[in-house]
């Protein structure tokens, strides 16, 4: 490694003490880093020079303005369907159950993805199909992760109408279902877009913790009965977990 390598992997050393502190004086920097003073302090001139660390009024260190710009492009770059679909790739040849993705467009919940090629009997469901927030497992358990300040204004203007024989047009119902999937991490609906279907699903949250998308498992009802409602719950909140994480978020 030459001179020049060396100065940026410890650097980067540097940096790296910020993921596990806010801020730092400039001796627990040295006494974290292990670098001598000398070169610890040239360091820091550089990288707060280049705006990557700045110098408080109490003389410690945090992280500068410009993770914040490098922050916003990354997110704004990462691709859901792109890494969603290995997940659901997984999670689909596992069970060979539909998995949906959907994001949340206004009042609307869009597919933007779906794998069923080992699902004997396909479904309804379609990318670019379209469904109210309240109807469907997958749509609703993005509006279950809301605000509540965004839920209720939902609900004040929403007019339940049905589309299948199970659908929610209550809205204390729709409120219990609601409540439930906070409780339990996914949601769960029968004959709610289409007669004889059912649907399990999980939220996607983004690096803010915002809910952004929402995960499914679907088939025919049949399947989703007794023990396979516990099986299929864990399996499709673990993938949308794993999702999440690679959106950057960090599980409280």
């Amino acid at each position: 490694m030459n001179h020049k390598n060396k100065t940026v992997v410890r650097s980067m050393d540097l940096l790296n003490l910020f993921k596990d502190h806010a801020q730092l004086t400039f001796q627990e920097i040295i006494d974290l880093s292990g670098i001598p003073k000398t070169s610890v302090y040239r360091m820091l001139m550089s990288l707060e020079e280049m705006e990557f660390l700045e110098k408080g009024p109490d003389s410690k260190y945090r992280l500068g303005i410009i993770f914040l710009k490098f922050g916003h492009l990354v997110s704004s770059r990462l691709d859901i369907r792109k890494i969603s679909f290995p997940i659901m790739q997984e999670l689909h040849d596992d069970i060979g159950e539909a998995i949906n993705l959907i994001i949340k467009q206004g009042d609307e919940a869009i597919y933007i993805e779906k794998i069923d090629t080992n699902q004997k009997v396909r479904l309804y469901t379609g990318i670019g199909r379209r469904s109210p927030l309240y109807a469907g497992a997958c749509a609703r358990v993005i509006l279950s992760f809301l605000p509540d300040s965004e839920i209720q204004t939902y609900m004040e203007s929403v007019e339940l109408r049905p589309f299948a024989k199970g659908t929610i047009t209550d809205k204390e119902d729709l409120y219990k279902t609601i409540s439930e999937a906070k409780e339990n991490g996914y949601t769960i609906s029968y004959s709610e877009l289409e007669d004889h279907t059912a649907a399990i699903a999980a939220p996607i949250f983004d690096h803010k913790g915002d809910v952004i998308a929402g995960l499914s498992i679907a088939g025919i009802e049949a399947n989703y009965q007794n023990e396979n409602i516990p099986i299929f719950a864990e399996k499709i909140k673990a993938a949308a977990e794993k999702i999440s994480k690679c959106l950057g978020y960090i599980p409280s």
